[in-house]
């Protein structure tokens, strides 16, 4: 009996919650509709609250410093990319503070076509890392309009070895004088990577021919795949990295020792030359071209219209190594290099001290000197003018020395009318004795570009 009586107890006290319940449904509800409304507000909001901001636009460095798996938002510019598939493209970018490699982005195949060497693009993503390469991993891209780069390569011939090649990772960059150890097809198929293994001084090293970027059509894999063990090889690539440096090669040949200055000046006019060399200074860039004087303690040499990138350009600063290729030629007396192209060279850098020449005024050997960095002493001005007559062009000054009269130059486009040196040389007077210092150019004889000129002591 008492059981009974326990058991519709409970169902009378559940029958009253039920009710209880259903009672609070209906009438808790207009309520909540009237009052609550403006709180849902907040609620519809509260999803962006909680998505990721894209980070803003980082430099290179910013980049490097990232821990992996950060967002990562860049500009850059591609270089290459490897083949398109199922709407993902790889591709290799540089800037001129260093490179990308941006890993199955997201692509369709029509904006695949448009990623030309050159071209510049805002990515984000998130920072990857596989095997020891650095990496933009799950990107998506926009184009940029605004400008252009495609990298000159840097020679890391000298780095090999070291821990600094590391800071090139992905850089287009060049080898020169490697030895071929080893040929091999990944898998043992024709068709597929070619794995390379390249010595220099003693010590392999690990490269690639990537068969997505660099297929069997292309050239590259035809001359790799005919190459025999004891070539000796030229090589550019990008600066891929698998467990070590393990470049995918983008250009091979056979390789081209570097001139001396002596064989330099022994060539024959309109010869192909390639020298080494330092750059001493350089006029303004115009479309992709700049004129360069350079020099080695061998001697100098004069590029006129390199091609050269904006952001190149302002790389060649006093010191800086480059290789140049190109055609040796004359103008007006003026031995140069023309047509030519360049690479940056990693290692050591040069800057000349001014030789005076002085005493060599009025002589042959004067022209030995060409292009080089030189001073003149205890020079008398004797006249200044302004080509075409107009303040703001090259300015011609006639300096003399012994009895005997010599044409200078401001050249406008190398010290322009924001530089003291035209300011100082616009304000000589007839009479004044300068010391002067310039790069020895030749027009129908001496006519040095002047760099420094003062008072003389």
């Amino acid at each position: 009996m008492k059981k009974i009586l326990a058991l519709l107890l409970v169902l009378t006290m559940v029958l009253s919650f039920a009710a209880c319940a259903k009672t609070q449904g209906p009438t808790e509800a207009p309520a909540t509709a009237a009052t609550e409304a403006p709180a849902t507000e907040p609620a519809t909001e509260a999803p962006t609250e909680t998505e990721p901001v894209a980070p803003a636009v980082m430099s290179h460095e910013e980049y490097a410093a990232a821990a992996v798996n950060d967002p990562v938002t860049v500009e850059t510019y591609v270089q290459g990319h490897q083949s398109w598939w199922d709407n993902k493209v790889t591709v290799y970018c540089q800037s001129p503070d260093g490179a990308y490699f941006l890993y199955e982005l997201s692509c369709s195949e029509e904006d695949a076509a448009k990623l030309v060497p050159g071209t510049k693009i805002r990515v984000t993503g998130f920072k990857g890392e596989w095997a020891g390469e650095v990496e933009i991993v799950d990107g998506t891209f926009e184009f940029l309009e605004d400008d252009t780069y495609v990298a000159a390569p840097l020679d890391v011939t000298a780095l090999l070895g070291t821990d600094e090649m590391l800071d090139h990772q992905n850089e287009t960059v060049s080898f020169k004088g490697m030895t071929v150890e080893a040929i091999s097809y990944k898998n043992d198929e024709p068709g597929d990577d070619i794995y390379v293994t390249l010595s220099k001084d003693g010590a392999s090293y690990n490269f690639c021919v990537e068969m997505y970027l660099t297929g069997p059509e292309s050239d590259v894999y035809t001359t790799v795949g005919a190459l025999n063990v004891g070539d000796t090889v030229d090589v550019e690539a990008f600066l891929y990295w698998y467990e070590g440096m393990n470049p995918h090669i983008t250009a091979i040949s056979a390789a081209t020792p570097d001139m001396t200055h002596a064989d330099y000046v022994a060539a024959e006019m309109d010869a192909q030359v390639s020298l080494v060399t330092y750059v001493q200074g350089h006029q303004s860039w115009w479309d992709n071209k700049v004129t360069v004087y350079c020099q080695s303690p061998e001697g100098a040499c004069f590029l006129y219209e390199l091609q050269c990138s904006q952001a190149d350009a302002e790389k060649l600063v006093p010191g800086t190594k480059i290789r140049v290729n190109g055609f040796k030629g004359e103008w007006a007396g003026e031995v140069e290099i023309m047509d030519g192209t360049f690479e940056f060279v990693a290692g050591d850098s040069f800057v000349a001290e001014a030789l005076d020449v002085t005493a060599l005024l009025g002589t042959d050997e004067m022209a030995a000197h060409q292009n080089e960095f030189v001073a003149f002493k205890g020079m008398t001005v004797e006249a200044v003018s302004y080509k075409n007559d107009e303040p703001g062009d090259d300015i011609y000054v006639t300096l003399s020395k012994d009895g005997a009269s010599y044409s200078f130059c401001v050249e406008v486009y190398l010290t322009g009318p924001d530089t003291d040196v035209y300011t100082t040389v616009g304000a000589l007077n007839v009479g004044d004795t300068v010391d002067v210092e310039g790069f020895l150019y030749w027009y129908e004889g001496m006519n040095p570009h002047i760099t420094a000129i003062t008072p003389a002591a």
